[in-house]
C-alpha cells in the first residue's frame, strides 16, 4: 500500500476535483454531449433540446464554466459557451498518466 497520498493527492490533481465534481450529475453530461467539435451554444438553444428550465440549464453552465469544464463569451445579449478542450484534455490526461504509471 502507498501512504503517499493519504493526507494529500498531487498537485496536478487539484483542479480534477472540481472538473469530476461538474461532470458527476447526469444533465451536466447530457449538456456537454450536446456540443460538436469546434461548436458554441447558448442557453436557449441548450434548453431547447433539454427537459430542464433555461434558469436550470443556466445553473448546470455555470458549474461547468466555473470547472473549467466549459468557456464562454457574451456577445450582445447571448452568452456563447464551448468546451475547454485542452483543459479536459490535460486534466484527464493526468489520470491516466497515474493509472498507467501505478496501476
Amino acid at each position: 500500500m502507498k501512504s503517499d497520498y493519504t493526507r494529500t493527492i498531487p498537485a496536478e490533481w487539484h483542479p480534477m476535483a472540481r472538473v469530476f465534481a461538474a461532470l458527476g450529475d447526469e444533465h451536466r453530461q447530457r449538456i456537454l454531449m450536446l456540443f460538436d467539435k469546434g461548436e458554441r451554444l447558448n442557453v436557449g438553444q441548450i434548453a431547447a433540446v433539454s427537459t430542464l428550465t433555461r434558469s436550470t440549464v443556466s445553473h448546470h453552465l455555470k458549474i461547468l464554466r466555473e470547472a473549467d469544464v466549459l468557456h464562454s463569451e457574451k456577445i450582445g445579449k447571448e452568452v456563447w459557451y464551448w468546451i475547454n478542450s485542452p483543459w479536459l484534455e490535460n486534466v484527464l490526461g493526468n489520470v491516466l498518466d497515474y493509472v498507467r504509471k501505478h496501476c
